[in-house]
């Protein structure tokens, strides 16, 4: 009371805000729960934007009860409580949350700097919202056209009819009328609303959305210039949701001036803000306007200019083709005729729409990190997702491991890379959403950014699961012109907006999956060009849980974190296969660290460059199953469910082991049967734990479930009534022969299920595809289709009317007599035949007992 009576420049921070707001003659009260985190977002009351803060604190300013001459200055956007407040004419204003938090982040550091002109006698700056917000109108909106990617390929699969299907969800809700164009039959966002689907309640009818005009045709500017003729009245395109296909197609439209010619918007980032992140001469400029750091990189038109370039930054040099997907076109050269070699081929080989390659500066051993980011145009930028490669740059990030959130970043660096996203983002001028991928070096601050995608991507569908914030469906909404703020977060009923950065309390790995043993001589090398077809998503409470089980979620044959390919490498031999990135290297990172002899963390990280932090967590692993004594120890106590076993087994489930490995490291006649039994009755269980989207800040309204051995009880189900009901499986990751057809099953069958008013749970373990959409199903786990797990969520759900394996392609087909011998009920052909037809001499002997003719064939062993 005495500084404001002496008018003495005030500003409050946290307590300081209440002490203020009580000086002034206001009242405090105290808060039901309090807001605490590094995640709370707060509205600017002068200007509308939304700002990530730190906050810690119980009682709240009531500002209704604010005197004459003060206003609040800043709002919580989740429950509307006070973060500041202001005085109108003298220099007083405090906040409620911490801009000078030392953990970050750092978005409000800006009020330090306020308050030092206010100190300085400096007249107040005339703050004003940008008049850019009201020229979004999406009130005009009535239809829209919506670009897809068309037939699938490597780089550009699943994830874009997951992002297509969440951009028609958001533009059905608000009213607007779709058009599609996308000729792959195979996907979900080219289904027409089944009519048996007509009397389902609006609630869950506004998940099954479809497009109201489904054009079958090539994605080509033609063919949409052809639709825009024949439909009339389209208002905007849409063509950040159907990966580079789209882009360029969105790019060639702009350029030839056709959209502009009919009116037609286009919704989201524009056009000249996609070619700035595209074409790398201007992305390079972008950078340099705001001291922002590119690896050393030229554009090149020829094979000359790309020589004159490499020999500018020396080799080896990185290839890469401008305007492509998945790298395509590009790679290592370590002399000019390597470099000749890449730079015809990607010049002429059509890979570029535009012929320009880049010759990068060779940064493999640094780490990769990216950031995804949404921005909102009133200019609210936030970072929803942080993930960090397992394996050191060099290898396209579509075939490496990846960890969400980081796990080897320091807080500084962090932070430091999160501000320079944001930064780099707005400058751009993106509008929903992008990802921007870093070089950080090992050892030191030194970064440089890699590059920025400015529409969804592979990445983009596994941050959306990884965090359950549904980034394609906001990115929708924000290029319609809502703003983050507005929206409310589904998974927590409505309680918060999603104007937030999500907070992890587990830890996910992704996994890719190659089939290049199908082709005879076909190079397992990995290097920038992706060559995966597809990935999985597991996820843990740790690393080494979620680890062990993203290997075996991509091939089930794969028992977990050991060698599978025997342990008779030479020296020479193992070294090279760490030394040089393939498919196969985690195996031979597996083989070294069960050997021991010489084989250490240190010599390992040497030959990989892969982080220490990692290592360590894979040794653990490693460490456990080659003790030998260990699981002699445990066998008798298992044998005999004995109770004494449970440390041991709770300890081996929790670093990842399943059923049938524990039962193989103890020997003595055990099966995983054997060892399900012990842990039973021993009461070591995996708990159902929810992917909540704030670390448990706050009660998750949908069932997005996950199961792990590290907790003591389950999380509570979100409407939980009671169970049963019908389990339907997946298929697991897309591979060659199976791929988004199985996803479209799934989601068919779901559907259908619900339809009808029957409960459906899902068990799937691909973050592309739309089954793997929380709100597509009454309970999800994102699980492994095995045996143990799917038997595990059986009887977790008490599923009552049986389980589905038909929709989800050869993985569940290949488990079908195994669930049924440990008691589940499999709907629709009896295991029974499927081994039948499975089986070359049981399906022969049918034929000669129906009297039907076949082929000769005999089975080789």
């Amino acid at each position: 009371k005495w500084a404001i009576a002496q008018e003495t420049p005030i500003f409050g921070i946290c307590l300081g805000n209440q002490l203020l707001a009580l000086a002034a003659g206001a009242k405090t009260y105290k808060m039901k729960y309090g807001n605490r985190g590094m995640n709370q977002p707060c509205v600017d009351l002068r200007t509308t934007r939304c700002y990530i803060t730190s906050q810690n604190h119980g009682y709240a300013v009531d500002d209704s009860s604010l005197p004459d001459g003060w206003k609040a200055l800043f709002l919580n956007a989740n429950d509307q409580s006070n973060e500041g407040i202001i005085h109108t004419s003298k220099p007083f204003f405090s906040v409620q949350f911490h801009p000078e938090a030392a953990g970050g982040p750092f978005d409000t550091a800006f009020l330090f700097e306020s308050f030092i002109r206010v100190v300085r006698g400096a007249a107040p700056q005339l703050t004003l919202l940008d008049p850019a917000i009201y020229r979004h109108d999406r009130a005009s909106l009535k239809r829209v056209l919506l670009v897809g990617s068309g037939g699938l390929s490597i780089g550009q699969a699943g994830e874009f009819d997951y992002s297509g299907s969440q951009a028609i969800k958001a533009l059905k809700e608000e009213g607007i009328e779709v058009v599609l164009i996308n000729p792959n039959i195979a996907t979900v966002q080219t289904s027409r609303e089944d009519p048996s689907c007509a009397d389902v309640e609006t609630s869950k009818r506004k998940e099954m959305a479809s497009a109201d005009h489904v054009y079958l045709l090539p994605v080509t500017a033609e063919n949409v210039r052809r639709i825009l003729d024949k439909e009339k009245n389209i208002d905007g395109i849409i063509v950040s949701m159907g990966g580079q296909t789209a882009l360029n197609v969105g790019i060639e439209l702009w350029n030839n001036q056709d959209l502009q010619k009919r009116g037609v918007r286009v919704l989201g980032t524009k056009i000249d803000a996609i070619v700035a992140t595209e074409d790398r001469e201007i992305f390079s400029t972008k950078l340099r306007e705001i001291d922002e750091t590119l690896a050393l990189s030229y554009p090149a038109t020829t094979v000359e200019g790309a020589l004159e370039a490499a020999h500018k930054i020396g080799y080896p040099v990185l290839v890469r083709a401008a305007f492509t997907l998945g790298g395509l076109g590009s790679g290592f050269a370590e002399n000019d005729a390597e470099l000749k070699d890449l730079a015809v081929r990607a010049l002429e080989g059509g890979s570029s729409t535009t012929k320009q390659i880049l010759i990068d500066q060779d940064l493999r051993g640094w780490k990769e990190v990216e950031y995804e980011v949404v921005r909102d145009v009133r200019d609210n930028c936030i970072t929803v997702c942080n993930m960090e490669n397992f394996d050191p740059l060099g290898v396209h990030t579509g075939d490496s491991i990846v960890v969400a959130p980081s796990q080897t970043l320091s807080n500084r660096e962090y932070f430091k890379l999160r501000s320079t996203a944001l930064k780099v983002i707005r400058h751009i001028g993106i509008v929903g959403e992008c990802n921007i991928q870093y070089a950080l070096h090992p050892e030191s601050l030194e970064y440089c950014i890699i590059e920025v995608n400015p529409r969804l991507s592979r990445s983009s569908a596994l941050a959306s699961k990884a965090t359950g914030y549904p980034l394609a469906f906001v990115a929708a909404k924000l290029s319609m012109g809502v703003t983050l703020p507005e929206l409310r977060n589904s998974v927590t009923g409505g309680a918060t907006t999603m104007g937030f950065e999500p907070a992890l309390d587990y830890c996910v790995t992704k996994v890719p999956r190659w089939d290049l043993g199908k082709f005879q001589g076909a190079n397992r090398v990995l290097g920038s060009a992706m060559a995966s077809v597809g990935e999985v998503m597991a996820i843990g409470r740790t690393f080494e849980e979620s680890f062990q089980k993203a290997l075996r979620m991509v091939d089930p044959s794969n028992p977990g974190f050991e060698p599978i390919d025997g342990m008779e490498l030479s020296e020479a031999d193992l070294e090279k296969k760490l030394v040089v990135p393939t498919d196969r290297r985690v195996w031979g990172i597996a083989e070294a660290m069960y050997k021991g002899q010489g084989w250490d963390k240190a010599r390992v990280r040497d030959l990989t460059k892969i982080d220490d932090w990692f290592l360590s967590r894979l040794d653990k692993i490693a460490a456990a199953g080659r003790d030998a004594s260990r699981w002699a120890a445990l066998a008798p106590l298992v044998k005999a469910q004995d109770a004494a076993a449970a440390d041991g087994l709770r300890d081996a489930k929790q670093l990842g082991f399943t059923d049938a490995q524990i039962a193989r490291f103890c020997g003595h006649g055990l099966d995983d049967d054997a060892v399900r039994a012990a842990r039973k009755a021993c009461g070591v269980i995996p708990r159902v734990k929810q992917i909540d989207t704030l670390a448990a800040e706050y009660a998750a309204e949908t069932n997005y479930l996950y199961t792990t051995y590290h907790g003591d009880d389950d999380d509570e189900m979100a409407g939980r009534v009671n169970r049963g009901g019908t389990l339907v499986l997946g298929s697991g990751p897309y591979r060659i022969g199976s791929s988004v057809e199985f996803d479209w099953c799934g989601v068919s069958a779901m559907r259908a299920l619900r339809a009808s008013g029957a409960r459906g749970v899902m068990v799937n373990c691909n973050p592309e595809t739309v089954s793997t959409d929380y709100d597509e199903c009454d309970a999800l786990y994102f699980e492994e289709l095995s045996k143990e797990r799917v038997m595990d969520v059986y009887e977790r759900e008490a599923i009552d009317n049986g389980t589905i394996i038909s929709m989800g392609g050869q993985i569940p087909q290949n488990i079908a007599c195994d669930l049924h011998a440990a008691g589940a009920k499999v709907l629709g052909t009896h295991p029974d035949m499927i081994d039948a037809a499975e089986d070359r001499s049981k399906f022969s002997a049918l034929m000669d007992a129906a009297g039907g003719d076949q082929p000769q064939w005999g089975g080789l062993e």
